[in-house]
């Protein structure tokens, strides 16, 4: 639709013109009085909105098509999701690749691109940028049909402390209670981040929320509809007490990255340089198989059920069954830890 000029009281002429990128509008105006201005002012005014007009999408180079499927999960994927895509639009994908525009995107310049990024990044990070590809795709030019190979991850070996170690290596310190937490409960750090006292009561632990920080901005998300996120576990003696001596509400202020640090610091000094503390998470595991802890309750206690597992036992959480199945958790973790004294 043709812009059309409104004359001002003052004899000049201005074109107000909605932009639909910036949901704005943005004026022009001209001092050249009669029809020559009107002319002049509609015809810049016209020209600009003709280039705001958004292209189509066999149109758009691929990276817009990237910009707009972040922008458009924008409120439905989480902040470090999202701040993850950035980084890959950002930092891993080549200008090349993205200046491609859609109609001549296909299954051979993503597998060209797919090969670059393998002789750069571990086989996690290629997977994960081609995801990002894929999802794209999928919204804005699903006619597209296309297979790549992508690079196989690589089994990690790792020779993890034993849990009896651990707590040597953090008992008294600062960390030790975030450290239980994680290796005795299975929290992740951004759980364990938070933590509020009040989440606490009559012995039982909710997981309600958690705390991420993305691009150092501390972001607090309320994770309750979560369903392999929020779970209930029973407070052990130990950690209740350790709980109970903290000023304030928040179990901890450290940010993920000191969190990490110091727990890095500690475990490279004993000997364990490739140990991390979300790696505690992979320890109660082990210690739950060790035990004999049925899968189901397994997987319930560290948040890692699929939709229809969590559903099935979810209900079932205090039965007579999960508290021996937590006794018996309880119970292993206590004597290490008395036998620490």
């Amino acid at each position: 639709m043709a812009v059309n000029a409104e004359q001002l009281p003052s004899g000049s002429w201005r074109c107000r013109v909605y932009d639909p990128v910036t949901k704005k509008y943005k004026s022009f105006t001209t001092k050249v009085k009669g029809k020559r201005g009107k002319q002049l002012i509609e015809a810049e005014a016209n020209a600009w909105a003709a280039s705001r007009k958004p292209k189509p999408v066999q149109e758009k180079p691929f990276g817009e098509c990237i910009d707009d499927y972040i922008e458009l999960k924008s409120n439905i994927l989480s902040p470090t999701t999202l701040d993850k895509y950035r980084n890959i639009r950002r930092v891993q994908l080549s200008e090349a690749f993205l200046s491609i525009v859609m109609d001549d995107m296909d299954g051979v310049a993503i597998q060209t691109e797919i090969n670059r990024l393998a002789a750069i990044y571990a086989p996690k990070t290629v997977i994960n940028a081609h995801g990002l590809i894929s999802a794209t795709i999928s919204v804005y030019y699903p006619q597209l049909v296309y297979k790549v190979t992508l690079p196989k991850k690589q089994k990690r070996f790792r020779e993890l402390p034993t849990a009896e170690e651990i707590i040597r290596i953090f008992k008294g310190t600062d960390m030790e209670l975030l450290v239980l937490l994680g290796m005795w409960q299975g929290f992740r750090a951004s759980e364990i981040r938070g933590l509020k006292k009040s989440d606490f009561k009559n012995g039982v632990l909710t997981i309600n929320r958690v705390i991420v920080t993305v691009k150092g901005e501390h972001i607090e998300k309320d994770e309750a509809k979560t369903v392999n996120s929020r779970r209930r576990l029973r407070v052990p003696a130990i950690i209740q007490q350790m709980v109970d001596k903290i000023d304030g509400e928040y179990i901890t202020r450290r940010s993920g990255v000191s969190i990490y640090k110091s727990f890095k610091l500690r475990v490279t000094r004993a000997g364990y340089p490739d140990i991390t503390f979300h790696d505690l998470r992979h320890l109660n595991a082990s210690v739950m198989l060790m035990l004999g802890v049925p899968d189901k309750y397994a997987m319930e206690r560290g948040g890692w059920s699929t939709t229809s597992t969590l559903k099935s036992v979810y209900q079932e959480t205090f039965s007579e069954e999960r508290r021996a199945v937590d006794d018996r958790i309880d119970d292993y973790f206590t004597d290490l830890y008395k036998k620490s004294i």
